[in-house]
């Protein structure tokens, strides 16, 4: 029988404590809370499909352990839209038809969430060379390059 251990730590904006297994990875306990826009991919921290963002930072979710939550604050794609309002990506995702499969696209949203928050002024060869760590198997890139550089031009825009 596996121990398991009490961690406290911010899911979206609220308090959570949850048990977790010490080997348990956040990918399995963000299912295990009924997050299930977070999709694994290649369980190897390749594709990205899995990325989130812990204290604000892009992560793989399969790689990381749940204990490492202890005391963080960890953000998950249902974090971005508001109030029943999409957030620039999801909209300009949207807009430029992003979205093939849609597999990709939670990994890629927070990835470029997590640039336009660190840098609003980032340069449209930063974001290319940012996009290049998550994989598309759809051959979506030029697509989802249009639709962050467009987002970021909005977000440039309100800075």
């Amino acid at each position: 029988m596996s121990e398991t251990e009490r961690v406290s730590f911010q899911l979206n904006g609220s308090s959570c404590t949850v048990s977790v297994e010490p080997r348990q990875t956040v990918a399995d306990l963000l299912r295990a809370q009924r997050l299930s826009a977070t999709p694994v991919g290649c369980d190897q921290g390749i594709c990205g499909s899995c990325t989130v963002l812990l204290d604000d930072e892009p992560v793989r979710a399969c790689l990381l352990f749940a204990p490492q939550l202890q005391g963080r604050s960890l953000r998950t794609v249902e974090s971005l839209a508001k109030g029943g309002t999409l957030h620039l990506l999801q909209q300009a995702f949207d807009e430029e038809d992003a979205v093939q499969c849609g597999f990709c696209t939670p990994g890629f949203l927070m990835l470029a969430a997590a640039a336009l928050e660190h840098d609003p002024l980032i340069e449209d060869d930063a974001l290319d060379a940012l996009m290049t760590s998550n994989l598309c198997r759809c051959t979506g890139y030029g697509a989802i390059r249009r639709a962050v550089k467009k987002a970021a031009k909005r977000h440039r825009r309100t800075v």
